[in-house]
């Protein structure tokens, strides 16, 4: 049984911890090192005699976890897919097999606040490349990012589109770049179109033709995962059942992700609930 969790925080450590313990192997994928570290005064948890730091707090999280067995890998998590009757987690360096997946992440990738993204979203402008490619066969599309996770969506959707440009808004790209995909440094300013996308224009006064817009700036954020699953959403925030399941068989959430109070108590708890259930489904599968 090999269970992978994507983030660090008390929600995937505490799924880590009930996980392992419940005999599963466990590897937790996270590229940083999330909101909890970030605090400069943790005095509201249980067992905290004097007020710590919550990088503090993380580190023995973390230690305690990796006492049990359970195996850290700092990775950039780009997609995630069914296969084989279990999943494929494509990260920055690796490529990660496993028999389930708990989302952790609490994270929000980046959009662009210009005119025409929400006017567009649904119409042209899309965070998922693997949902929405096979619309583009034949036609010119824009992915809009400078890093790893802007490459993972150009190399979804160069089988389909006829050609894929890139739009780094003013930013150093930071992956070699395909050298069939032009590259547009220029600060977007609007998207614009009719019935649906027909073009981006620059802050400079020059535009860029594309039918479709994809956003990949910064990390593959929870919701960008969870969509490329099938996983349900309601308003930002991964839809889950009584003990953490969401409607994909497999695939778990906890923590910020899930919505509701954002505190290290009701992450904690959410995890270890997820690292329990997982256990329970993977010894009936």
């Amino acid at each position: 049984m090999h269970v992978l969790i994507i983030g660090a925080g008390p929600a995937g450590v505490s799924a880590a911890l009930y996980a392992r313990r419940g005999g599963a192997d466990v590897t937790v994928v996270a590229k940083g090192a999330g909101a909890l570290r970030t605090a400069t005064c943790v005095e509201n948890y249980y067992g905290i005699e004097d007020p710590v730091t919550g990088a503090e707090l993380a580190r023995r999280g973390i230690a305690g976890a990796r006492r049990l067995g359970v195996v850290f890998v700092t990775d950039e998590v780009l997609g995630v897919r069914g296969d084989e009757g279990g999943f494929a987690v494509d990260g920055k360096t690796t490529r990660y097999r496993c028999d389930a997946v708990i989302l952790a992440t609490g994270a929000v990738r980046g959009t662009l606040s210009v005119p025409g993204i929400r006017e567009f979203t649904g119409r042209g402008v899309s965070s998922c490349a693997v949902c929405d490619a096979f619309f583009y066969r034949g036609k010119t599309v824009a992915v809009v990012g400078a890093g790893a996770y802007a490459l993972h969506e150009i190399r979804v959707l160069q089988p389909h589109a006829a050609r894929v440009i890139l739009l780094t808004n003013g930013a150093e790209p930071t992956v070699g770049i395909p050298p069939e995909v032009d590259v547009y440094p220029a600060q977007i300013a609007r998207i614009e179109g009719e019935r649906s996308v027909s073009r981006v224009v620059f802050a400079d006064g020059t535009s860029a033709d594309t039918a479709g817009v994809f956003l990949a700036i910064g990390t593959a954020g929870t919701a960008e995962l969870a969509e490329k699953l099938g996983v349900l959403m309601d308003d930002g925030k991964v839809v889950v059942r009584a003990h953490m399941e969401t409607n994909v068989p497999g695939v778990y959430a906890a923590g910020d992700c899930t919505g509701g109070l954002l505190q290290i108590v009701k992450a904690a708890y959410e995890g270890a609930e997820a690292g329990l259930a997982v256990v329970r489904y993977l010894q009936k599968k």
